[in-house]
Formats: structure tokens, C-alpha cells, sequence
């Protein structure tokens, strides 16, 4: 096992105290922040808004593009997040 992922076992073993990180938030921020089905749901909207462009004139129009995109699909967010009021 450790041959066919040796990479991966060295990456994390280098980026130990980057990656653990995570692990100084509150539980329930790390379960807002490990909600990976929202994350690609924000992917999958970010690329709905940026799919027709075949490319980009420079980074920073790259960059607008995303934030319009994100301004969209913000208006939309109207749920609360379960328990967010019992972090503060």
C-alpha cells in the first residue's frame, strides 16, 4: 500500500499542520466547512456562468466573471444555516 500511494502519504506527512487546521474550528463550523455537496453546488453554479466563455482576455476578467456569478447565486441562498447561532 504505501508504494502505490506514496505521493499522497508524503504530501500529507509534509502538509500535516496546514491540513489539520480544520480541526481548530468549533464542530459545528467544521460541518459547515466539510459540506462538500455545497461546495460543488457552488462549483457547478460558478460554471454555469462562466461555460460559455471559451477564454478569458486576462485574469482579472476571469476574476469579475466569478464574482458576478457568485452575486447571482448569492440571492438565491435564503436558508440559515442549521445551528449557526449556537457558535457565537
Amino acid at each position: 500500500m504505501g508504494s502505490k500511494y506514496a505521493y499522497a502519504i508524503r504530501s500529507w506527512r509534509e502538509n500535516w499542520d496546514e491540513l489539520t487546521v480544520f480541526f481548530d474550528f468549533l464542530i459545528e463550523i467544521r460541518q459547515i466547512i466539510y459540506t462538500t455537496n455545497l461546495i460543488e453546488n457552488l462549483n457547478g453554479k460558478i460554471r454555469k456562468y462562466t461555460k460559455n466563455k471559451l477564454s478569458f482576455p486576462t485574469d482579472d476578467a476571469v476574476m469579475k466573471s466569478v464574482y458576478l456569478a457568485l452575486r447571482e447565486v448569492s440571492k438565491k441562498w435564503t436558508m440559515p444555516i442549521r445551528n449557526w447561532g449556537h457558535c457565537a
